[in-house]
């Protein structure tokens, strides 16, 4: 069924109307809205499920709006130095402002150590649907020339963590982008899809053997929940390794896994 443009152009509007969401990447409210314009019986119920399933993916993960602009003034008074402990300890309070670091920051001492040794120094990054993520930068393994490139569905993020990039002197690059549309495309030694997969799958669920057959990485760590948002287990450890193992079964990858209190993880390499 096609959908009117003029009545979709009407729907994005009313969804970025709102504060929540009005730095929402405009392709994935588009992408979705004409999904539901085909599926509700009205306009109405359309919008309502459209709200409800952005919220689902993206806007869940964050309590209140974060005031970037604060946060970058308090950056920009501490030496760029990833060693310092008053950035570090800046870093840690804005990722607790993120569900997904948030639950990390009890393991982060040993997450990236743990996952990554193997790898050290590691030389250039793609974190994809990121979040607050790149301000782990401090407790990962990487060189001191690393290019760190990343994405995620909200262009603020994106802008802060370039002043974030370039306060640090960082090669860096953030962008706002839908990996349900695009996939980047950069060489990278590792690539980052963190607590990543489930939320992609609400919205497209053949999406995870595209997109870690698009990534042109040497190796990619990707991590499960083990706990939902609300705190309970309800199998979901065993349920994410059981389809994660079930998608890679005729996969070229040599698999490493890793548990933690929070999260479970696979770094990946593929095989000559």
């Amino acid at each position: 069924m096609m959908v009117d443009p003029d009545l979709l152009d009407r729907l994005v509007a009313s969804v970025q109307a709102s504060a929540k969401y009005r730095n929402l990447e405009p392709g994935l409210v588009r992408w979705i809205g004409e999904a539901e314009l085909r599926n509700q019986p009205s306009f109405k119920e359309a919008l309502k499920s459209t709200r409800s399933r952005l919220h689902q993916v993206s806007a869940a993960y964050q309590e209140g709006r974060i005031d970037y602009a604060r946060w970058i003034g308090e950056l920009t008074k501490l030496p760029p130095s990833l060693s310092d402990s008053n950035l570090q300890a800046i870093c840690r309070q804005m990722m607790a402002l993120h569900a997904s670091t948030h639950e990390r920051l009890p393991i982060l001492e040993t997450f990236f150590t743990t996952t990554l040794s193997s790898l050290a120094p590691i030389h250039s990054v793609l974190d994809m649907a990121c979040g607050l993520n790149p301000l782990a930068l401090p407790w990962m393994p990487l060189a001191e020339d690393v290019s760190y490139f990343a994405c995620d569905v909200y262009s603020d993020l994106a802008a802060f963590l370039n002043r974030f990039f370039s306060h640090l002197n960082i090669h860096g690059k953030a962008i706002s982008l839908d990996l349900t549309q695009s996939i980047p495309d950069q060489p990278v030694d590792l690539a980052l899809l963190l607590k990543t997969l489930p939320c992609l799958e609400q919205l497209d669920k053949s999406i995870a053997p595209r997109l870690l057959n698009g990534i042109h990485a040497r190796h990619v760590l990707v991590s499960f929940p083990v706990h939902s948002l609300g705190g309970r287990s309800k199998g979901m450890l065993s349920h994410y390794e059981t389809h994660f193992l079930n998608l890679l079964a005729d996969q070229p990858w040599a698999i490493q896994r890793f548990t933690f209190p929070s999260e479970l993880a696979f770094l990946l390499t593929p095989l000559p």
